[in-house]
């Protein structure tokens, strides 16, 4: 089953994290330093690879069956998001939704990198 990096609702405790379908989680981790990373709207993160002045993005990985991957996370997803491979600090490459390019063409997208992650950016905008 592939490993997917996952840093918003689905994480654990959040609200999409039934759409796993009880996939193993396989850890906390964070990506390499080549990445942006942006709230859509107040609604959701979304990560964006760049080539200078990228920073690590806590999230989480599970273990993902293909079929829940198919069938429940992948539709679910915003329009503005795709799958994509990213890497992770450690140097594995895994799957994680990133934002659809150009990213800087959606409304109301703030880039949200020095917060770390997706938990630390809600619980400092409440």
């Amino acid at each position: 089953m592939p490993l997917i990096f996952l840093n918003g609702g689905a994480m654990r405790g959040g609200p999409l994290n039934h759409l796993l379908a009880g996939a193993p989680f396989a850890g906390e981790v964070k990506t390499s330093a080549q990445y942006r990373f942006y709230s859509v709207g107040d609604r959701f993160p979304g990560l964006h690879p760049v080539s200078d002045g990228g920073a690590h993005v806590a999230g989480e990985l599970f273990d993902v069956p293909m079929d829940v991957l198919r069938t429940s996370l992948l539709p679910a997803e915003p329009p503005e998001l795709e799958l994509g491979v990213i890497e992770l600090d450690d140097h594995r490459s895994v799957l994680s939704m990133v934002l659809r390019r150009p990213p800087v063409s959606y409304p109301q997208l703030v880039d949200i990198t020095e917060f770390g992650s997706w938990t630390s950016y809600r619980e400092g905008n409440r």
